[in-house]
């Protein structure tokens, strides 16, 4: 009977853990959810704003110390890590502002940490270590990681969250290589994003060339024979235009 009553006591403790963590994850997204609806317009971060009234900020940055989700739950962990890595980018030029662009500051995605979930991790921490590598697949991921540059596909002013994200993914990778201004088109001659650049290998998955990648999401297909070459990276910070 002893043995029986630790067993469900133990159930009742992890049943009892488990939903302090998915309260706080829904409680991060909502929170997430509403901060950048005040924030965020047009693709751009209203830095100043944030800098003179930072509460809503403060409170997702301590919120996110204290989650922490499973990556076999995939909806929840890449949601909160895509919009964790977001909220975090704002926080960084919050932190540095006024700033011309996340480059200026030393370290910016490979030496300065955040505490999320208790650990300390970089950004490209979360980009590479735990959403990338975790889910090699995924090369959605590249259009709603918001790296504060205007070169990056712009930010959305919603959380991504976990029963929608699939179709969050699928309308921000449509929106980017879409854009005349991400993929520039003239003629045969197509200038792409360095982001293609530099993870071509999250692009070119079992054989797949840049064009046919680019060409799944298209209304107007690229010449199959497009001669590819990449523009310069535009790491002006995406500031809201006043």
């Amino acid at each position: 009977m002893k043995n029986k009553m630790k067993y469900l006591s133990l159930i009742a403790l992890v049943m009892f853990s488990q939903g302090i963590t998915a309260q706080g994850v829904n409680d991060f997204f909502a929170g997430t959810d509403s901060f950048l609806k005040s924030n965020v317009q047009n693709g751009r971060v209203d830095y100043a704003a944030i800098k003179n009234n930072p509460e809503k900020l403060n409170k997702l940055v301590a919120a996110a110390k204290k989650v922490s989700v499973q990556k076999t739950d995939v909806a929840n962990y890449q949601a909160f890590w895509i919009n964790t890595y977001n909220i975090l980018v704002i926080n960084s030029v919050v932190n540095n502002y006024p700033l011309k662009s996340p480059l200026n500051v030393p370290g910016f995605f490979d030496k300065i940490t955040h505490d999320v979930g208790g650990e300390n991790i970089t950004l490209n921490d979360i980009e590479n270590k735990l959403l990338r590598a975790n889910f090699p697949e995924e090369a959605r991921f590249h259009f709603v990681l918001v790296c504060a540059g205007l070169g990056c596909p712009p930010i959305i002013p919603n959380a991504y969250m976990p029963n929608t994200l699939d179709e969050q993914l699928q309308k921000q990778t449509v929106k980017a290589l879409n854009d005349n201004n991400f993929i520039r088109l003239k003629k045969k001659k197509v200038q792409i994003s360095q982001i293609f650049e530099w993870y071509t290998g999250d692009f070119t998955q079992n054989g797949t060339s840049l064009v046919d990648y680019i060409n799944t999401y298209r209304t107007e297909k690229l010449p199959k024979d497009s001669k590819v070459s990449y523009y310069p990276y535009d790491w002006t910070l995406n500031e809201s235009i006043k």
